[in-house]
């Protein structure tokens, strides 16, 4: 039976995590963490990809990224087939150091995004490896904090999310990164995210601009489906959560969603 083929994100950025075949560790000391980097950033500078966060565990990386010039899947096989070799050759193995295919889901919202880059940097917090994200070297999180490397991330987007002003910023980013949570990724389950009323708001403005919410209602029949239409999209929103935020009918909004 083919594959099913992977859901193209709208913005192209994906939640990504590699994991060694079998739960295989594929990270056995510093110098393994490090060319693994150095794999990774050679093709995202190839690619043109964006990198938002990411952390390497034993067994498992996780990434926030914005695909590049070429297709998600190309690049990660770039990285993948790379490190295999140098990680067979070094440990005089052979067959395959990863699953078969790597993991992915859609980043579409400003909160699930901001929630993806707490999650990753959490992920050493939560399996009981350190104490405090800090604590962890081999994840993005330090360079937020102001550790200087030969960088791979892009963390403009992830601050000026938070505040315009870069030292505010790097505040609110601490202070959030660090709170205490109950986040859900795409390896909790497969549960679907639910958005709660005040981030689905927020999401539905970013998408319907300049229309107020409570004014789509009273929209000319062809510019309120037009608005409706363009929230279907928000991972997390239901037709009755959509519903009952712009006073409307669950007919309605279905019928322009279909």
């Amino acid at each position: 039976m083919p594959r099913k083929a992977r859901m193209k994100s709208r913005n192209g950025i994906y939640h990504v995590m590699l994991r060694g075949a079998n739960r295989q560790e594929i990270f056995h000391d510093d110098a393994d963490n490090v060319k693994f980097l150095e794999v990774f950033k050679k093709y995202k500078e190839q690619s043109g990809m964006n990198v938002y966060a990411w952390c390497l565990m034993n067994n498992h990386v996780h990434l926030l990224v914005k695909e590049g010039d070429e297709e998600l899947a190309v690049t990660m096989k770039r990285i993948g087939v790379s490190y295999a070799a140098y990680y067979n050759l070094k440990y005089k193995t052979t067959g395959h150091l990863f699953q078969d295919r790597f993991r992915s889901e859609n980043v579409e919202s400003r909160s699930y995004f901001l929630t993806v880059v707490r999650y990753i940097h959490q992920n050493p917090v939560k399996a009981g490896m350190v104490e405090r994200v800090a604590d962890w070297r081999w994840s993005s999180s330090v360079e937020y904090y102001g550790q200087k490397r030969d960088s791979l991330l892009d963390q403009e987007k992830v601050l000026q999310m938070l505040d315009e002003d870069p030292e505010a910023a790097s505040e609110k980013f601490k202070e959030f990164n660090e709170q205490a949570n109950e986040d859900e990724c795409m390896d909790e389950g497969t549960k679907r995210r639910k958005l709660t009323d005040d981030e689905a708001r927020e999401e539905i403005r970013n998408e319907i601009g300049n229309i107020e919410i409570a004014h789509v209602k009273s929209l000319p029949q062809a510019q309120r489906e037009d608005a409706l239409r363009k929230v279907k999209p928000i991972e997390g929103l239901s037709l009755r959560q959509s519903a009952r935020i712009f006073g409307l009918p669950v007919s309605l909004i279905r019928k322009a969603w279909m």
